[in-house]
């Protein structure tokens, strides 16, 4: 059994009042969060949350958090860096919370005395000499010996004896030619290791060797009673495994211990019934005020008995890599990782060219576009094909970053120009409305911006030279921004108050306050008034950039010259966007079983003609009636999968209209993105009309007489329904969109031939 708990438990009524609290800033900064999958989180009994990528450094506790809370109604204890602990302000926070401390080797690294160097790396590869080092009194026996940054990469080793203070031994070499190049001053080494002259690639004559860290031992004693305490007493727990937050396009190695935790609690408590449930963080510019997020809950994962016995039985390690293995898999399947950011970048624009036109689609659906579309380019990016295809996008994004418009508004190309002027009129004297409304919000919040963003970027680089991890250190900028915003707002409101009361005090802020109105409430007015011009400012400010950022293709457009290079842009868009839509809907059904059936996007091209609707905002049957939401205006899947009022059309620039943000009624009607496993509309018994006859819920077949008149039925139904499908195509006249009826809003110019 577990040792007492030495760690501070959940407070429930703490955690709840500072997690609403906090929930209010989540709100303000982000757009859009998006739970997908919450469902799958058991409602009792223990549970390890793991998740990552770990992209926003005390962001990321706080989202999920709240999403646990909100759709599962439970609270976890989550793993946190002693480091981090040690501030003040979140230290007392996650006191409150019930977090555990962590404490990281990497975060206690010193500078190492000396140079050191491998005397014969090929033979001996795990021996460290050192020059004027001082092993004996700075490196001990369990801790790391950390190498200079490569490239943002920092290899780390575990020390396994100290023969002296100038000779060590590593528990495992380091691999990789560029460290071996570090250590033996080398430049000629191969990936395999070996110098490219065929010798032993020891160090060259002379070398003085390489500057180094190093990092104690960590005793974990005290997290792991703690977690277990917790886990067996059917709690939950969150851990990012990837030991750190990071701006990295890829998932890190995950470190050990979520495996050690989970399977050390089964071993002491087999019949606890614990689950792991992976979580994926997809973020759009995670460290930007009003971004999105969207937070993937995976299928819970249960630890195969096999492993725990192994545990028990001594096999530690092997069983914490086939776990570990396990997680990182699960992770991969409810994440978007690429190897880099140019990849990543390659892949929004290769969703968005094959993203019909006018189609706004939902979070939740363009991150699981994003993730079909990089486990595509993974496995066929040596395809000619796709390297050509590659080539186009990158230079057609080219194009877009000289021109300094966005993919969406290359289609001002295709308006008239009395329209242009028309719109830019409009939307000029828009800007200005709003302007007037988010003035005075913006001049009394300047200050908080300001100093958000100079201590953000700050604190960006003080963690980017202390990391080994991070590139650009983009992972923190979301949290102080919103540590500053919380520490100054409160202070800068009871300014503003303090200077209304005094003014009114002085002279009824000249007469305007009558004299009945006492200072108190001017005080609570003041406290109330000055937050809601500010979250005025806000959300008009919001909508003002939005139309800002659409002036500029509308002047394009007015240039003679600027405008022809939009209207090549733009067939070479059409051009490009028909290459993509063929590779995709080429290679799709290699990889992805369900390609045609489950598709994200549908193919345009169904049985040799093109549909188009009455309206893209008011879709009409055949019968000429108005669609409803309960028909189903968006399908996903098969034509049972119907949409509950989500409006995925319209908002597109291509029409006229600025792109907004749509208001989707029931998300969770997609099977795509759905909270809870989908249910049926009515339930089997109800259904007395429609393709398949007047047949009762529960009829009894008595005799094969009976099944064989059943089956008749059956195959008549079937046979016409698929003849009504058949006649409502060629009566509708508009593109299919994943088999639902539903057509995209097109024009004559960007129909395709087939």
């Amino acid at each position: 059994m577990a040792k007492r708990d030495e760690i501070a438990p959940i407070n429930p009524w703490k955690y709840d009042l500072l997690l609403w609290i906090m929930s209010i800033l989540v709100d303000l900064f982000f757009r859009v969060v998006h739970p997908r999958g919450s469902w799958r989180i058991p409602r009792r009994g223990p549970v390890m949350f793991v998740a990552a990528p770990h992209a926003n450094q005390f962001v990321d506790p706080l989202i999920l958090m709240r999403i646990v809370r909100t759709e599962a109604h439970r609270r976890f204890s989550i793993l946190t860096a002693e480091k981090s602990m040690r501030r003040k302000f979140i230290g007392a926070c996650s006191r409150a919370i019930g977090a555990v401390p962590v404490a990281r080797a990497l975060d206690s690294t010193k500078a190492g005395s000396g140079k050191i160097y491998f005397p014969d790396p090929k033979n001996d590869p795990t021996l460290v000499r050192g020059i004027d080092t001082k092993f004996d009194k700075e490196a001990q026996v369990g801790g790391l010996l950390v190498l200079p940054s490569v490239q943002g990469n920092v290899a780390s080793a575990e020390i396994l004896e100290i023969n002296g203070p100038e000779e060590i031994r590593l528990k495992k070499e380091f691999k990789g030619p560029d460290y071996l190049k570090q250590l033996t001053g080398r430049t000629d080494i191969t990936d395999e290791g070996d110098s490219i002259d065929g010798g032993q690639g020891n160090a060259t004559s002379g070398y003085q060797g390489t500057s180094y860290k190093t990092a104690p031992k960590v005793d974990q004693t005290r997290v792991y009673d703690a977690v277990f305490n917790r886990l067996d007493h059917g709690e939950c727990v969150c851990i990012f495994p990837e030991g750190g937050s990071h701006d990295r396009t890829e998932l890190l190695p995950l470190k050990p211990g979520v495996a050690i935790m989970t399977l050390g609690s089964l071993a002491a408590n087999p019949d606890s019934g614990l689950t792991i449930i992976p979580c994926g963080m997809n973020y759009f510019h995670a460290h930007k005020f009003r971004s999105r997020a969207v937070v993937e809950f995976g299928s819970p994962l249960e630890i195969p008995k096999e492993l725990v016995d192994m545990y028990r039985s001594g096999e530690r390690r092997e069983a914490a890599r086939q776990l570990l293995e396990m997680v990182y898999n699960a992770l991969v399947a409810v994440t978007v990782t690429s190897p880099d950011y140019d990849t990543l970048m390659l892949i929004q624009a290769v969703r968005r060219l094959y993203n019909p036109s006018g189609k706004k689609l939902p979070l939740p659906m363009v991150v699981e576009l994003n993730r079909r579309l990089v486990a595509g380019y993974t496995r066929y990016k040596d395809d000619p094909r796709i390297i050509n295809l590659k080539q186009s996008v990158n230079d057609y994004n080219k194009q877009l970053w000289l021109l300094g418009v966005r993919d969406h508004q290359v289609e001002y190309a295709k308006f008239s120009v009395p329209k242009v002027v028309f719109t830019l009129i409009y939307r000029l004297g828009k800007l200005a409305v709003l302007s007037i409304g988010t003035l005075p919000g913006l001049v009394l919040f300047a200050p908080v911006f300001i100093a958000s963003k100079i201590i953000s970027i700050k604190k960006s680089k003080e963690a980017l030279a202390a990391s080994t991890v991070k590139l650009q250190g983009n992972d923190v900028l979301a949290t102080w921004k919103l540590l500053v915003a919380m520490a100054l707002a409160p202070s800068l409101y009871a300014f503003y108050t303090s200077i209304l009361t005094y003014w009114t005090y002085r002279n009824r802020v000249q007469g305007y306050v009558p004299n009945w109105v006492p200072l108190w409430m001017i005080v609570v007015f003041g406290f109330i008034f000055f937050p809601a011009i500010t979250y005025a400012a806000l959300r008009i400010g919001e909508t003002g950039m939005d139309i800002l950022k659409s002036l500029k293709p509308l002047v394009l457009s007015l240039n003679p010259t600027s405008q022809n290079t939009l209207v090549k842009l733009r067939e070479k868009r059409t051009k490009l966007s028909a290459d993509v839509t063929e590779v995709i809907n080429t290679l799709g059904p290699e990889m992805f079983s369900d390609f045609d059936h489950v598709r994200i996007i549908a193919d345009p091209f169904r049985d040799g003609h093109i549909q188009e609707p009455e309206s893209p905002r008011t879709p009409k049957s055949p019968s000429g009636h108005v669609r409803t939401p309960s028909e189903g205006i968006f399908s996903f899947g098969s034509k049972r999968s119907q949409t509950a009022g989500a409006s995925v059309g319209g908002g597109s620039s291509a029409h006229g209209h600025l792109p907004r943000n749509e208001s989707f009624k029931n998300l969770g009607s997609f099977s795509i993105f759905a909270s809870r496993p989908p249910s049926r509309n009515r339930s089997r018994s109800n259904s007395q009309s429609g393709g398949m006859g007047g047949f009762k819920g529960f009829s009894s077949i008595a005799s094969k007489e009976s099944l064989d008149e059943v089956s008749q039925k059956i195959r008549g139904a079937m046979q016409q329904r698929g003849q009504e499908r058949s006649r409502r195509r060629s009566e509708e006249g508009g593109w299919e969109f994943a088999g639902s009826g539903i057509a995209t809003p097109g024009s004559d110019e960007g129909k395709k031939e087939v």
